[in-house]
């Protein structure tokens, strides 16, 4: 059976670490225990019954209590294993950053780790190029590399007529 508990925000790792040893020094059925993908101050546990988790996270600190029904494996997938969305951002693309701290600022594309989700950016307006890690879906594309070979491409062609 799969419950979902709510934890103190920002304390899921400790949590699942105090839930963890309880559940082996008392030989709980606990089979798994997990932060879901996205979602602060919970975490997905799945045992054998509502009792072994009230056992596991009794009394402990951080653990504010049990959400009341069990949850299928379907409803929770997603958290678990999130799927890579497939963004269309390459190397050499300017984008302006839409978020966070470097919010309306350009830059180009360095780098890219779609398994986390999060480019390098260097950049632009900075007078030494400044690289700078942030979440994909933080930045909007603004112009592509292969756009701007295709205008002077284009630029070659006019000049040579």
């Amino acid at each position: 059976m799969i419950f979902i508990l709510k934890v103190t925000t920002n304390k899921e790792e400790r949590a699942m670490e105090m839930i963890h040893e309880r559940a082996i020094s008392k030989s709980l059925q606990v089979y798994a225990v997990t932060r879901p993908h996205g979602l602060k101050g919970y975490l997905i546990i799945e045992a054998a019954d509502r009792d072994t988790i009230e056992e596991a996270a009794f009394n402990l600190p951080y653990v504010k209590g049990i959400i009341g029904k069990t949850v299928t494996y379907d409803e929770v997938k997603n958290m678990i294993k999130p799927e890579v969305q497939d963004f269309h951002i390459e190397v050499g693309d300017i984008v302006e950053m839409i978020a966070d701290h470097f919010k309306n600022e350009k830059g180009k594309v360095m780098r890219i780790d779609k398994k986390k989700g999060e480019i390098v950016v260097s950049l632009l307006g900075a007078a030494v190029p400044i690289p700078v890690t942030v979440k994909m879906d933080n930045v909007k594309v603004i112009r592509r590399d292969s756009e701007q070979s295709e205008e002077k491409s284009d630029e070659k062609e006019q000049s040579w007529q």
